[in-house]
This record gives C-alpha cells, structure tokens and sequence, in this order.
C-alpha cells in the first residue's frame, strides 16, 4: 500500500462517501512481479489504481472486487499458473499469489467511516519518503487499521488500538517488523467468533493475521568524490530511492551545478565528515559509500573511518594494482583484515563498464546486489531458479578477499 501513497492525494477525492475495495497481496510464492503488501484500489466505477502483477491477474481481480464491494464480504483468492485452463486468470510467469480483498462501505458526509478508509486519508497526506507503517487486520473482521507516523521508534505499548489487538508472540513480530521498516504477514492464533465470510475460490479467509507494512527514512547514500563518475552516480543512486550526499573537500569541484541532484553537498575532508556524522548517529547499517576520489590523501583516512563502522556498503574506485597498494596500507594503518574484506574494490561489478554513467551502473548493480545477498549476478537466461525473489534487505555479506594482481585491470584507473 505504502508505494501508492505519492497517487493518494489526487485519487481520494474520487471515492469520498463512495463505495470502494482494496485487493492486496498478502502470500507470494515462485516468481512473481510484486511482493506481499503491493495494494490496488478499486472504485465501484471500475477506475483502478495501483498494479499487482504487471496484467495478469488485474482483470480478474476488479471482478471480485466488484463482487465483494456488493456483498461486503472479503475474499481471499489465489492466483497461480494453470497449464489445464489456458483461459483463466493466472500468472505466466510460473508464481502463485494469494490477494485479499477488503470492500470498504460508503461513508456519510464529513465522516471518515471505515478505519481503512480513515487510514487511507492519512496516507494521503504523507510525503513520498516520509516514514510511515500501516498496520491492518485481515480476515473475518478484517479492515481494522492503523497507521504509525514514526515507526523506527515504535511501541505496542503506545498505540491503545494495536495493543488491545495484539498479546504475545505476534505482538512482539508486529513490533519488530514495524521498527525494522519492512513488511509482513503476522498470523494470529484465535480468530474471532463471526460468520465465515465468501471467497472467490472458496478458500477460508477466516484466519485472523495482521498486514504490516513500514517504511523508514530513505537510506543514505555518501558519495566521496567531485568528479565525473560522482556526477554520474549521484542521479543514479538517487533512483533508488537514496538520500544521496556528495562530498569532496575541494569547493570549486563540489560547487559545480552538476552535482545539483544530489540532496545534500558537502565541503570539508572527507573522513572528517565521516567521522562526525557516525558521532551524530546519522549513520547507520543501512548507509552506503561510494569512495570515488582515487587520490590515497583522501582515500586511506576515508577508508580507515569507514571500515571501523557497520556500514551497509563500502566501496572504492580504482584498480586493482592501486587496490593492493591501498590493502597494504590500511593493514600498515591497524585496519583488521577482516574488516578489509568487506571493501567492495575495484568499486562495481565487471559489466564491461567504460563511460561515467556506465560506471554509475556497474556500482549501483553491486549495491543492489550486496544488500540483497545475490549469490551471482549472472544474466537471467543463464540461471535458473526464482526470478522475482524479493529478498529481505539487511546487511551484506561480507566482500570476497581482494582479487588477483594478474587479473585484467579496469579501464577507469
């Protein structure tokens, strides 16, 4: 739901006191285009808002929300892959998903009615990287919801209206999970006394389980470096969803209108800056930096501050020859050996990269690739498996040991 929020503000008023249905997807298995939590809205009109599977599944979907919007009854469909019935609505791609629908009633004039749409109406009013959870019930009794302004430091004990919900086991997921800033399905054990309510496919929807959906502030993004390929990956980092902060402590370089993207510029030494913000607890394990400077007068003492924090990413620019020759002066510096191997250098993955914006993609291909523990970065038609795994984000594993000498340098030394 959370990914709808920059479309909230303009499609609320459509349904003010109007009938409407939310359809989620709250299971996912195999290959499949979007992960639990992805929402669409649909009015009693028929206009849609949001996507669930990239086409497959959508058309089928506002049929049942229509269904569910004139008996007021959630259901709970699946969608897999059908090789019998070519006809029917399914995911080509091999996955299987599960959508629940909640029907949201009419409101009365001036009133919010329906907690979800209540919910929905704050959403609206969030900004698009403001933090934010959405916690919901699903099931019989489902459209409870609540939403949490300020997850990271969230409590149970705080919120009358999830703590009257919730006990035990489940309340300490829904916790985890909303001050971790992900998204999940929590199942409770005791569902509540009330009728069964009717399903596409005629599955129970009368298993009680909240939907959590949290987002925190946008991971940080420092890029060390003024120059060509910082120009380059500072746009790039910045479509993936990082507050990005160029930093060079040369203010003629750092003052170019090229760098204007990023969201934050910074004039001073570079593990100087560093230092102070791990100090003011800006940074975090979700923090990446990309050293791009090549000059070891910034480099060493960067990547001395650097190694010694839990950050999510570190990575340097330069070849491999310049890599042993910095190796072997952070290990005559006291760096451990251990936290040397955790340097993403040479910086990116071997994409054949040449140009700035080239490069801009082979780092941001390594990012995408550590933060999700990607075992290889392989071209799909030579792998097999999952496609669309969407993994749990957290910290990288640790970098391979530095690589060869008398392996092929890259070009951009």
């Amino acid at each position: 739901m959370l990914d709808l929020i920059p479309s909230l503000g303009p499609w609320m008023p459509r349904v003010a006191g109007r009938r409407f249905a939310v359809a989620t997807i709250v299971a996912a298995s195999g290959s499949v285009p979007r992960p639990v939590g992805t929402s669409m809205l649909v009015t009693e009109a028929g206009e849609v808002l949001g996507s669930l599977s990239g086409g497959c599944v959508e058309g089928a979907v506002v049929a049942l929300a229509q269904e569910a919007m004139d008996d007021g009854a959630t259901r709970l469909e699946t969608f897999g892959f059908s090789a019998a019935d070519a006809f029917a609505a399914g995911l080509t791609c091999g996955g299987q998903l599960d959508i629940h629908i909640q029907p949201v009633p009419a409101a009365k004039p001036g009133e919010a009615g329906h907690p979800l749409r209540a919910a929905l109406l704050r959403l609206a009013e969030a900004s698009p990287d403001q933090p934010v959870a959405l916690v919901r019930e699903l099931g019989d009794a489902g459209g409870g919801a609540v939403v949490l302004s300020d997850p990271a430091i969230f409590r149970l004990a705080a919120s009358p209206e999830l703590g009257a919900l919730l006990h035990g086991e489940p309340a300490l997921q829904v916790e985890s999970i909303v001050r971790g800033g992900g998204t999940g399905l929590v199942r409770l054990s005791q569902p509540r006394d009330c009728p069964p309510d009717r399903t596409g496919a005629g599955q129970p929807s009368g298993e009680r389980a909240i939907l959590v959906e949290s987002r925190l502030a946008p991971p940080r993004m420092l890029v060390f470096g003024a120059n060509d390929f910082g120009a380059a990956l500072v746009p790039a980092a910045k479509l993936l969803g990082y507050h990005v902060t160029l930093v060079d402590a040369r203010p003629a370089f750092a003052g170019q209108p090229r760098f204007a993207a990023a969201d934050l510029i910074v004039t001073d030494w570079p593990h100087r800056y560093l230092a102070a913000e791990a100090a003011a607890g800006r940074t975090d394990t979700r923090t990446m930096a990309a050293v791009l400077t090549h000059d070891p007068k910034f480099d060493i003492p960067l990547l001395e501050t650097a190694l010694a924090l839990d950050l999510a990413y570190v990575g340097a620019m330069g070849s491999r020859r310049s890599h042993l020759q910095r190796v072997a002066e952070l290990l005559s510096a006291g760096v451990p050996p251990e936290r040397i191997a955790q340097l993403h250098s040479p910086i990116g993955l071997d994409l054949g990269a040449v140009t700035p914006a080239e490069v801009a993609v082979s780092i941001t291909a390594e990012i995408i690739a550590a933060r999700s523990r990607a075992a290889s970065c392989l071209p799909l038609r030579e792998t097999s498996g999952t496609i669309h795994q969407h993994p749990t984000r957290s910290h990288p594993a640790p970098a391979p040991a530095p690589a060869d000498v008398d392996k092929q340098e890259i070009a951009w030394t």
